[in-house]
């Protein structure tokens, strides 16, 4: 049972394409990396677990732009915290498939 679930997307602030993809690919590398059930999406990536660790992961996501050359990054990002659990990504995307 997961208690707690993040949407989170990542902006570095560079302009040059090629580079945002780049360093966004690494971060999401970085969050496969965690063992966390996670799904990307076009604009966001979505993590389940519990709350320390995924607030681990939001820490570290901003981490990762800076040591990769971006001057300073954003994100935006969505928390859904129950101690008693939450719907997981197959619960609430399934049944769209």
């Amino acid at each position: 049972m997961y208690t707690t679930s993040i949407a989170i997307q990542v902006l570095p602030d560079i302009t040059e394409m090629d580079k945002v993809c780049a360093i966004v690919d690494n971060v999401i590398e970085y969050i496969a990396s965690t063992g966390c059930h996670f799904m990307v999406g076009p604009f966001e990536t979505s993590v389940e677990g519990d709350f320390e660790t995924l607030m681990d992961i939001i820490k570290r996501c901003q981490e990762i732009p800076i040591e990769q050359g971006a001057p300073s990054t954003k994100a935006y990002v969505k928390i859904f915290h129950n101690p008693n659990g939450v719907l997981t990504i197959a619960e609430k995307t399934d049944k769209f498939k």
